[in-house]
């Protein structure tokens, strides 16, 4: 009997050692880093535009791989993601461990559809999800804005009067409106109907000054994020006194912030402008939106 007890457990040990010299696929694979990934219009909500493109870098993880969202301009009523790929292999090349998220929102086609508030809240929603599927996806949502024109009014307004949580750690505005109580803007005869047909306001209690309402600048408190400002000193579109309002009151609040001003207008600048804010705003999202190691 003990000899046949003995030759089990024999035989149990020799199965034993030569299973653990196998490899076990499942295992080597989840030890490797992860590749680099991208998921092109990826919806987030029931319309058709609101979709995002997402590049997932290689090596990420949920416990470093922060977010850097771009937003198109194009007046709220135009525009579209494409406009802002010329930054997606600029940011690769600069932030190799970010993911990128390239972002389509509804655009406004007054009166029917309004500008304000819905693309904030699509803004809102894209972060939402993100964060919901930050353990599949492999990311930290920490996450740093780029916006251009619109897309910058959008971004700031988003930081400044949304982001309750602080999941945005920085913002770059290029060119962006950020005060309509400017005189550029009020002393169009036309601007108070333009800006009340980009709005919704059952949205918004009644004698709402949405001119104010609207404007980042006036929106700017001490718990603003880090932004970093661009914009063109003969801007037709958006004058440089909106990006000397901005800055400001982010110095009065004693926000961080970065102020450069470009010849040129709105954002048709010199090669070597162009270059100076790459390398500004690769700086500041080392400062603001780091990637541990």
């Amino acid at each position: 009997m003990k000899k046949g007890i003995l030759t089990i457990l024999f035989a149990i040990s020799l199965l034993f050692i030569a299973c653990s010299g196998e490899s076990n696929p499942e295992i080597e694979n989840d030890n490797q880093p992860l590749a680099e990934k991208t998921e092109l219009n990826v919806s987030y909500g029931e319309n058709q535009q609101q979709v995002y493109d997402i590049y997932l870098p290689k090596g990420r993880s949920s416990e470093k791989t922060k977010v850097i969202i771009l937003i198109h301009g194009g007046g709220w009523i135009e525009g579209d993601k494409e406009d802002m790929s010329a930054y997606i292999p600029i940011l690769k090349e600069k932030h190799p461990d970010h993911a990128i998220v390239n972002l389509n929102y509804v655009l406004a086609n007054p009166p029917s559809i309004p500008a304000f508030p819905n693309q904030f809240l699509d803004l809102d929603q894209v972060i939402k999800q993100l964060i919901q599927q930050s353990e599949e996806l492999e990311i930290l949502p920490e996450f740093g804005l780029i916006g251009a024109s619109a897309g910058a009014h959008i971004a700031l307004q988003y930081d400044y009067a949304y982001d309750t949580e602080d999941r945005v750690k920085m913002v770059c505005d290029i060119v962006g409106p950020t005060d309509f109580t400017d005189p550029f803007y009020t002393e169009n005869p036309s601007f108070e109907a333009l800006l009340n047909a980009l709005v919704d306001e059952t949205a918004y209690p009644e004698s709402t000054n949405f001119a104010e309402q609207l404007s980042p600048s006036l929106q700017v408190t001490n718990k603003s994020s880090p932004t970093i400002l661009f914009y063109g000193d003969e801007d037709p579109l958006v004058p440089l006194s909106n990006g000397e309002k901005l800055h400001a009151e982010l110095s009065n609040k004693l926000v961080t912030n970065s102020f450069t001003i470009y010849s040129g207008g709105h954002g048709n600048w010199s090669d070597s402008s162009n270059l100076d804010l790459q390398l500004q705003l690769s700086s500041f999202i080392k400062e603001h939106l780091p990637i541990s190691e």
